[in-house]
């Protein structure tokens, strides 16, 4: 109490009229994201269905099995508390990587245990792994959700050894919100992201249908007017020097 009266003494009060939104946005994201991992083990009846994972990320990759990740170090960049590397049981390492992995951590703990992967706490700043550390890195509909998308591209970049590979899957033209503080483009991503790898695959196309969201791509029927909503998923590799 003596600490917490302290600090609030020490703090200035416009400091602290600026601090505050960025505060209460952070606690609302937060707490948006766990009452939806909440509601989704309800639905799950205490445990979380991943197996939908193998399928949705090897047909981003456009691999037949996960043989490409023998004795890889593989992470997953925003990969809530379902286990969606469960599959990928030839990877030498299995990283999952979220703000809120401790707080999966406590409310999930018999999932969490039981996935056979590193849950690993990321600031909106710092990935907390060295410098050219992961060879493959998958993100699926998860960098949206950070405050700086520059600055959590530059980390991904950072981990990522060179050569290494970068499969993900952005929505595009969603509007932002409290809980998806971004609302991406092809430009953006590009300009953020792409510009700096050799791009190996690029595929864009509309949302599917509530329900089956990633169809077109699972039916080969690609279709994507620009500006509109729409759904890019790429596979590219880090250039080496």
């Amino acid at each position: 109490m003596f600490l917490k009266s302290n600090l609030k003494a020490v703090i200035p009060k416009p400091l602290k009229q600026i601090l505050r939104p960025l505060r209460n946005h952070l606690i609302k994201k937060n707490v948006a994201a766990l009452s939806f991992w909440r509601s989704r083990i309800k639905i799950d009846k205490g445990k979380f269905s991943n197996t939908h994972y193998e399928r949705l990320i090897l047909t981003m990759a456009e691999e037949p099995n996960n043989n490409f990740l023998h004795g890889k170090i593989v992470a997953d960049f925003g990969c809530g508390p379902r286990g969606s590397l469960v599959w990928a049981s030839s990877a030498l390492l299995r990283i999952g990587i979220d703000v809120l992995a401790d707080r999966y951590a406590e409310e999930f703990t018999d999932n969490i245990t039981s996935h056979g992967m590193i849950y690993l706490k990321s600031t909106e700043k710092v990935i907390p792994l060295p410098t050219d550390f992961v060879d493959i890195i998958f993100t699926l509909n998860a960098i949206d959700h950070v405050d700086n998308f520059s600055v959590m591209c530059n980390e991904i970049m950072r981990v990522l050894k060179p050569g290494g590979q970068f499969i993900g899957s952005f929505n595009l033209e969603e509007p932002a919100s409290s809980s998806e503080s971004q609302q991406l483009n092809e430009e953006i991503i590009k300009e953020n992201l792409l510009n700096n790898m050799e791009i190996q695959s690029y595929r864009i196309t509309d949302q599917g249908p509530i329900g089956n969201f990633y169809a077109p791509f699972f039916d080969g029927k690609l279709s994507y007017k620009q500006g509109q909503k729409g759904i890019l998923w790429v596979r590219a590799k880090k250039k080496t020097i």
